[in-house]
């Protein structure tokens, strides 16, 4: 089951994470938050332990940040 997390206003998304390659070869896993359980573009993740949630006030978009 895939990480999931409703913000302050109510909407629910779900964490995806997808596997991209950078411009000089070297590969680089990426994390994003969908309203949808399935997408396209990525597979449904758990949360990396090295990682927390974030929650921008203004708008309710979910981030992750690396733990300090």
């Amino acid at each position: 089951m895939a990480y999931s997390q409703t913000n302050s206003k109510g909407v629910t998304y779900y964490l995806h994470k997808s596997e991209v390659t950078l411009r000089g070869g070297k590969p680089q896993t990426i994390y994003f938050f969908t309203k949808v359980p399935k997408n396209a573009k990525g597979e449904p993740t758990d949360l990396p332990e090295d990682r927390v949630v974030k929650e921008n006030p203004r708008n309710g978009f979910l981030t992750l940040s690396k733990k300090a």
